[in-house]
């Protein structure tokens, strides 16, 4: 009798034990959840990069985990006690692998908590596109021999700004943080084709493998001619009239060849080569946006 009391004391204990382990589990972590707007998602980044989530706490950044897919809404569990002080979320894209415990410099959407939500932008990390604008020029002046005259050739290059002797830049658009760069594009048969990253307006881009022999550098502002070295499916020199032009902001590093997501500034060229212009749109609804609710 004696024993069969002892056994069911320790039974007890045990069943004690493990309810209050249950029950510091649920106080230890917690769950949150982030979910982007319609149409305002993130692209999918090349296999050497993940997005990584950070809530702020007392100032100081705290992991929440990384994710690859795209597909929203996703949930994340958190120490409850970080997470109910944390005042601000973040995320960022992170090398794959990373011996940094530190947020990069790449920070894609930010926002601060208000209650049990944080609305997210990335308006405070990337810039601000709320005045974004401006032209784009067609001219092929990488195939021209300096003193020769222009070669009636145009529609087969784009350049961004007013085209003068020299030509100037005419964008409004903000100096990115730290972590971002613009690209150009112009979009053709099988898809979008590089112009060449920038970030400098006034000067040139990091790129020039499809322009001509004669004289490949180009003015000084981002663009390029469209002669040599084809895209596999496109046909050179390539055409720009009637196709659309985008100038897309990228993360540095960036090991994927597609756009991303962002997209500020696009157009659609005319029929017109040089002197005429033709202009950018504001294309903000391609900044991805969000909340966090915790």
């Amino acid at each position: 009798m004696i024993k069969q009391m002892f056994l069911a004391v320790i039974a007890a204990g045990a069943m004690a034990t493990s309810c209050s382990s249950d029950d510091d589990d649920k106080s230890v972590n917690s769950k949150f959840t982030l979910d982007l707007n319609e149409g305002r998602t993130l692209s999918p980044l090349g296999a050497e990069y993940v997005y990584e989530g950070w809530i702020i706490v007392d100032g100081a950044p705290v992991s929440t985990g990384t994710f690859t897919s795209v597909d929203f809404p996703q949930t994340f569990s958190v120490n409850a006690d970080m997470l109910s002080q944390a005042t601000r979320f973040v995320l960022s894209i992170e090398p794959a692998d990373d011996p940094d415990p530190a947020p990069a410099a790449t920070k894609v959407l930010v926002g601060d908590f208000s209650g049990d939500t944080a609305a997210l932008t990335t308006g405070g990390v990337v810039g601000d596109f709320s005045n974004a604008a401006g032209a784009f020029f067609m001219r092929t002046p990488t195939d021209e021999v300096p003193g020769s005259g222009n070669n009636g050739n145009d529609e087969y290059g784009v350049w961004f700004g007013t085209p003068g002797a020299p030509p100037t830049s005419n964008f409004v658009l903000p100096t990115l943080a730290p972590g971002w760069a613009y690209e150009g594009w112009v979009v053709g048969e099988t898809g979008p084709i590089s112009t060449g990253v920038f970030t400098d307006f006034d000067g040139r881009d990091d790129f020039n493998m499809f322009s001509g022999e004669e004289f490949k550098m180009g003015p000084p502002v981002p663009g390029e001619d469209f002669f040599l070295n084809a895209p596999e499916g496109e046909m050179f020199p390539l055409d720009v009239r009637g196709k659309t032009v985008v100038i897309s902001v990228e993360p540095v590093p960036d090991d994927s060849p597609a756009p991303y997501v962002m997209k500020p500034l696009v157009g659609k060229a005319g029929q017109e080569t040089a002197p005429a212009t033709h202009d950018f749109s504001q294309n903000l609804e391609s900044l991805p946006s969000g909340v966090v609710t915790r």
